[in-house]
């Protein structure tokens, strides 16, 4: 409830200038609106300060489809920590109130902390629980190596997104539904706004991933370079892709990035089921591209695989 107050508080702001000059307000009324939407903003903060027993101790903000969100939900869930997930329809966060998914947010008594990006996220949790748990978290050690491969998945991982919108974004069916606009998880009223916004959000999307064929063929040249050189590293059976004894949170980077053009079953687990596209469903040259993938790349189709197998069931 409170975040749906604070993003009509959010488009309240942003309209505040537009009605006080259509309506011609005075400059007293204008303080005097201005500092109605102080008082509303300082009441949401009170109402949650109040009732703190109303909010989790860890809450993960998401788009359930998302695979960075992915990364960081299978962290947590291999800690072993307790938090709710809230999920958002779509890309609604991003264009109402300019903030990407995963986001953490941890109460400590009254002081309320948000993490977002899923780097930041794991470097949280590695310094929040490495003393607590010991070996149990031992695999979001952040080595240099481990930093350095993470920071090249993210950037495909940032490609991936390029290639899934370049295939889906025109069937606005297919797009509202990976949005999550037939879930029940979602509140009714994120789904009834984005279906509204849907030609607005489709052109804003296009704008902020240059959304084109020439840009669709560079993100699949550096799709396919991860790829290649992550099944050239796994030729040997190796458990990790860095060569460790165990996998670690790269190995689970690169599995949760992959599981958008595999579509494991295990995906998400059950938080995911409703926004599954499913690879019957998927345009025909997006299958396409999922069968080149899989036939060229067999050694990494295979740990992604073995990985969702063995560490993503219930």
């Amino acid at each position: 409830m409170t975040g749906k107050r604070l993003f009509v508080h959010a488009v309240f702001l942003f309209l505040l200038p537009l009605v006080v000059a259509w309506f011609g307000i005075s400059l007293p009324g204008a303080i005097a609106l201005v500092i109605f939407a102080l008082a509303w903003r300082w009441l949401i903060t009170l109402s949650g300060i109040l009732a703190p027993e109303t909010s989790p101790e860890i809450e993960l903000e998401t788009i359930a489809a998302s695979h960075f969100v992915e990364k960081v939900r299978w962290c947590m869930d291999r800690l072993g920590i307790e938090y709710t997930e809230r999920q958002w329809v779509g890309v609604l966060g991003v264009f109402s109130m300019g903030r990407s998914v995963p986001e953490l947010k941890i109460r400590t008594g009254l002081v309320r902390s948000h993490i977002g990006n899923s780097p930041e996220i794991l470097r949280y949790l590695w310094g929040a629980y490495a003393a607590t748990l010991g070996d149990g978290a031992k695999f979001l050690e952040p080595t240099p190596a481990r930093l350095a491969l993470e920071q090249r998945l993210d950037r495909y991982g940032r490609d991936l997104q390029v290639w899934v919108y370049y295939h889906i974004l025109d069937d606005r069916e297919l797009t509202l539904h990976a949005w999550g606009c037939n879930s029940p998880m979602i509140p009714a009223w994120q789904r009834y706004l984005v279906i509204a916004l849907y030609p607005v959000l489709r052109f804003l999307l296009r704008r902020a991933f240059r959304i084109s064929h020439d840009h669709y063929v560079k993100a699949v040249q550096h799709i396919e370079t991860v790829l290649a050189e992550a099944d050239q590293s796994l030729a040997d059976g190796r458990v990790s892709i860095l060569g460790d004894e165990s996998i670690n949170y790269v190995d689970i980077t690169f599995a949760s990035f992959s599981a958008l053009w595999l579509q494991p079953p295990e995906f998400g687990l059950e938080k995911a089921d409703a926004v599954r596209i499913g690879r019957q469903r998927a345009p025909a040259a997006m299958q396409a591209d999922i069968q080149r993938w899989i036939e060229s790349y067999p050694n990494a189709t295979g740990f992604i695989t073995r990985l969702y197998q063995s560490e993503r069931r219930t």
